[in-house]
């Protein structure tokens, strides 16, 4: 079976490179590699939603979901110094990249982690996402399933998709299965949309 950036033990060679990203403002280098998400540049989606959002809470737990290399993770990270961040993905070569990224950027607020390794009764001030659509629409419904009722009340999940991936059935979805919460298009650029889904009071 071939890898894909949602293997968990990626068996192609690992080619790390360093690239520039811009995180908060300023560009900084980071380590990528192959066998993970975008592993030689941002992704137009990621940087899409980077763009998009406001502020993230500036205490609390907050949550990169997918997090690939780290560039939503550093954001949110030096964005909300005195916040934690959990970097979750399940591949273990992306988890290692996030690590070294926060090493470099001395950030010692993220914990890369698998699912599995994020407590149970953690909820989430924010999580900000660019999902994994291409493993399949049953296992992306299952992933939002587990994380977004893990929002803190009143928080706010934000979700990148493109268009021509089914960002506009994924926000019907999403509106049917979180009926008690609101789901929204805040915003729409560059064949992508911004879905905001914040859970009630």
């Amino acid at each position: 079976m071939p890898d894909h950036y949602f293997s968990p033990d990626p068996a192609a060679p690992q080619s790390v490179r360093t690239i520039r990203v811009p995180i908060d403002g300023a560009e900084r280098e980071m380590v990528t590699a192959t066998g993970v998400f975008s592993g030689d540049r941002l992704d137009v989606g990621t940087e899409v939603l980077l763009a998009a959002v406001p502020a993230p809470p500036q205490t609390g737990e907050l949550l990169d979901l997918g997090c690939g290399w780290g560039p939503i993770a550093a954001t949110l990270a030096t964005r909300s110094p005195d916040a934690h961040v959990w970097a979750v993905d399940v591949n273990a070569r992306a988890l290692s990249l996030v690590e070294r990224n926060a090493e470099l950027l001395s950030l010692s607020n993220i914990t890369p982690a698998t699912p599995e390794r994020v407590p149970e009764d953690v909820r989430f001030a924010a999580i900000w996402s660019n999902p994994p659509i291409r493993i399949g629409k049953p296992q992306l419904h299952q992933l939002l399933e587990t994380w977004i009722p893990r929002l803190a009340p009143g928080a706010t999940a934000w979700l990148v998709v493109q268009k021509h991936l089914g960002a506009d059935s994924l926000l019907r979805w999403l509106t049917e299965r979180f009926a008690d919460f609101d789901v929204e298009r805040a915003d729409s650029k560059r064949t992508y949309r911004i879905i905001a889904v914040t859970a009630p009071d």
